[in-house]
Order: C-alpha cells, then structure tokens, then sequence
C-alpha cells in the first residue's frame, strides 16, 4: 500500500506545483506587459513642458490676444496630463481584471481536468459501496450515507439482485423476472427483466451511478458490482 500512497501524493504536489507555475506565469507575462506598456505611454506632462517652454520662449508676448492662446494652450495641457492619468488608471484595472479571469481560466481548467479523471477513475474500476441497506418495509435503499426512495418494483428488482449478490450468482432478464413474478423464468421473457433492471436504474437517478451499480455482463446477465459483504436486507 505504501507505494500507491507514495504515488498519490507526489501526483497532487505536481499538481500543485503545476497551478503555482501556470498563475506565476499568467502574473509574470501580464506585469511584463503593463511594465512595458507604461513605459511606452507618454509622460503625462510632456504637453505641459511644452506649454511652459512657450511661455518661457515667447515673454515677449505681453498682447492679450497672446495671453489668452498661452493659457488656452496651458490648459490644454492639464486636461491632457489629467485623461492621459485616467487611460492609466484604466489600463492598471483592465490588466488586474485580465490577470484574475486568467488565473480562474486555468483554476477551473485543472479542476475540470481532475474531476474528468475521477470520472474516468470511477468508471474503470466502478462505484465505491461501502454499506448497502435495502429496505422492503420502509421502501428504501440507504447506499452509503443516502436513503433513496424507490417504487415497490423497483426495490423488488434491487433485492432479487442482492440476494443473488450475496449467493455469487448473475441472473439473467428472464430469471429476474420468474423469481418476482413466481414462474418458472423459461416461461418469462428477457425483454421483461430488462424493463425491470430499466425502472431500477430510472428509480435510482444519476445514470452514472445505476450504470455502474447494477452491471450487464454480456451474455450473462445482471449483477449488483459491489462487495456482497456490504449488503442487508432489512
């Protein structure tokens, strides 16, 4: 046991280690981008060094025609150093906004691709039970920690399988179907069982679950895949 145990918990810290690589990597490339593009951006008070070199350039202008184009042309300049500071602002919050949608992207992207894997894990090696009790009386069967409600055929169909479970036999769709109805099952048909073994399933909800509860072996027949040490009849 000691090697599976080694293997599983090196697979979830490479896993781990995987996501910090991925979100270092999301963070890293996005701030080499604003770093970059901040730089390239144009100082805000360009225009107002300019502004100021007029006037500095230009005393001489004492007219008011003059006067007013220099303040004009000054204020310009603040209103450009002031939407040049929001474009900024806006471009801090668009990268932030980028950088979190990236990191939950590829959070989400592991997380789906570890479920996808349990799924896969589930179906190569069937549901875990680890208590099955069938009651005829309450109509329930408690799998697990879950009480389920079922049709009085279908907790006949489940029974007749646990029974057959716990005596390591398969039945067959016509065998199911002789010992609830009372007939021999050469005088039953296939077709009826299996509509019984389809209700049980139906009855039973996730079509994951009831595929891999009660199994069809080709040509054989029906069989409960869980341990038969599991499994009460109350």
């Amino acid at each position: 046991m000691q090697a599976p145990t080694s293997s599983a918990i090196e697979a979830r810290r490479s896993g781990s280690r995987v996501v910090a690589a991925g979100i270092a990597a999301i963070v890293l490339l996005l701030a080499g981008a604003a770093v970059l593009l901040f730089l390239t951006l144009p100082d805000a008070n360009a225009f107002n060094a300019r502004v100021e070199r007029l006037f500095v350039e230009n005393a001489a202008m004492t007219g008011q025609n003059e006067v007013k184009l220099l303040e004009i042309l000054a204020q310009s300049g603040t209103a450009f150093a002031d939407t040049l500071a929001s474009y900024r602002m806006v471009i801090f919050v668009l990268l932030v906004f980028s950088a979190a949608m990236l990191v939950a992207a590829l959070v989400f992207l592991l997380m789906l691709t570890g479920m996808n894997r349990q799924m896969a894990q589930i179906e190569r090696s069937g549901i875990q039970v680890n208590s099955l009790i069938i009651s005829r009386e309450e109509k329930t069967v408690y799998m697990n920690t879950i009480g389920l409600k079922l049709t009085d055929a279908a907790i006949e169909t489940l029974a007749v399988l646990a029974e057959a479970r716990m005596d390591d036999d398969i039945l067959t769709g016509a065998e199911i179907e002789g010992v609830i109805s009372g007939r021999a099952s050469a005088d039953c048909e296939e077709a009826a069982g299996a509509t019984r073994i389809k209700r049980l399933r139906d009855a039973l909800g996730n079509q994951l679950v009831s595929e891999l509860l009660v199994k069809n072996i080709a040509r054989r027949g029906y069989v409960l895949a869980i341990d038969k040490d599991v499994i009460r009849m109350v």
